[in-house]
């Protein structure tokens, strides 16, 4: 079974990453899913592409932490946060975070958390390549 917390440079299965979560535990009652997707638009411009960067050495500690956080401070049972870097095409998937509780509130409250947190915290930089140029993007929540 692939790690709960993942910076991968492929596309990832949000069927596997539900399945792990649910195998951690039969007490799960509610599971809240967030996928981060790629717009074709921003910012008043077409987007073909955007590309992710990270301080990995910083990246993964970070997002570890996060997931720990957010399992203390909302009682979840298992959660999962899996990030892409590299190049995606508009429409593609880009974040993955999953959240599994004994009841549905925290489970998406904590996913509405962790994303809002991940964003904020984590060095991930995203560029975006558009017919005008590249640029790349404020982080923002």
């Amino acid at each position: 079974m692939q790690n709960a917390v993942r910076i991968v440079l492929e596309d990832f299965s949000q069927d596997e990453e539900i399945r792990a979560l649910q195998a951690s535990s039969k007490r799960m009652g509610g599971i809240a899913t967030f996928l981060g997707c790629a717009r074709d638009f921003s910012e008043g411009r077409e987007v073909s592409e955007i590309s992710f960067d990270a301080y990995d050495r910083m990246a993964l500690p970070e997002m570890q932490k996060l997931r720990d956080e957010a399992i203390a401070r909302f009682a979840l049972i298992d959660a999962r946060i899996v990030h892409r870097l590299g190049v995606v095409r508009a429409g593609d998937s880009i974040v993955f975070i999953a959240a599994g509780a004994e009841h549905r509130a925290p489970a998406l409250e904590a996913c509405r958390w962790i994303i809002d947190e991940l964003k904020e915290r984590v060095p991930i930089w995203k560029k975006e390549i558009t017919p005008q140029g590249e640029s790349w993007v404020t982080p923002h929540p």
